[in-house]
């Protein structure tokens, strides 16, 4: 059974336990929430003027939104003042950050009525992001940059919470996939053929959970929660941020979610940064949770600049 939990003042340490057990956390918004979200919005609002960004889509065509957008994404996500942001964004949790390693956060456009949903715009279907190669432990963090409705939201389907799903984890490499669908994503606009995991079998939606929080609201829970994106039908854009957090003390431990049906390959453990100083995951940890081969030409890292997104 999902718990969701708003505004728990419980400590840290017992609410990783309550989220590796399937629970979710709602938390109302406060000053750190505020300065990352309307820093998101500066740079949005530059790039679509003058056009409202929620309504922009109303404005032109699709290839000129992926223009517009598709360069705002790693802007956003590896600006220095992001980093910043989010460093006090993860203080404001409550979390310890010599112990909690922070991965980039990423920007999201979800579209209304099917305008875009590929690369840029990829609407994910169910899915666990631990089928991606994401550790066990690692809790995602979701906030809404603009105010959203039910039918532009994301939802949860706790039935799957220990139910495993056909899902193509076991051909999924995340080097493999730096490599190469990573850098691919703004060349994605009519449909999005890069390979990823996925259902394999028809999932059951029901019943689902949809969180509404607030704009600097952040929606905390699990990589292993099998989520997906709504079907926009607002007739707006929903631009959101997530990001991801992992205690190092869990990871010693072994302290996790479960894992009821992921095979993937490779760790993107090696993506997160320490919240006190910026220093890398440590090696003794990545080689806990690696796995599989490392193939020829795969990238451990991925690096914007490289692929030309800076």
């Amino acid at each position: 059974m999902t718990t969701v939990f708003t505004d728990s003042q419980m400590p840290d340490s017992l609410r990783r336990e309550r989220l590796y057990a399937g629970d979710i956390f709602v938390i109302s918004p406060n000053p750190a929430t505020h300065a990352l979200i309307d820093f998101a919005r500066e740079l949005i609002e530059a790039a679509f003027a003058p056009f409202d960004p929620v309504l922009a889509q109303h404005e032109m065509p699709v290839e000129k939104f992926v223009e517009i957008f598709g360069p705002v994404k790693p802007r956003f996500i590896h600006h220095p003042r992001t980093k910043e942001l989010l460093r006090e964004v993860v203080r404001s949790l409550g979390a310890d950050l010599t112990e909690t390693y922070i991965d980039v956060p990423r920007l999201r456009g979800v579209t209304s009525g099917g305008y875009l949903t590929a690369g840029v715009g990829y609407a994910f279907p169910p899915h666990r992001d631990i089928w991606w190669s994401a550790p066990l432990a690692q809790i995602n963090w979701w906030l809404p940059i603009y105010d959203i409705e039910s039918e532009s939201s994301m939802a949860f389907h706790p039935t799957y919470w220990d139910r495993a799903i056909s899902n193509g984890s076991e051909e999924f490499n995340y080097y493999v996939y730096n490599a190469t669908g990573r850098a691919q994503a703004s060349q994605h606009i009519q449909q999005d053929t890069r390979k990823q995991p996925g259902p394999r079998e028809p999932v059951d939606p029901e019943p689902q959970v949809r969180v509404v929080c607030p704009v600097g609201g952040i929606i905390g829970f699990s990589a292993a929660h099998l989520h997906s994106t709504v079907p926009n039908t607002s007739g707006r854009t929903r631009f959101s941020i997530d990001f991801r957090t992992v205690n190092a003390a869990d990871l010693r431990a072994g302290r996790s979610a479960p894992n009821v049906d992921t095979y993937c390959e490779g760790t993107s453990l090696r993506d997160f940064r320490r919240g006190s100083d910026g220093a890398p995951m440590p090696d003794d940890l990545v080689a806990m949770y690696d796995s599989g081969e490392i193939p020829e030409g795969a990238v451990l890292v991925f690096d914007p600049t490289q692929a030309g997104q800076m």
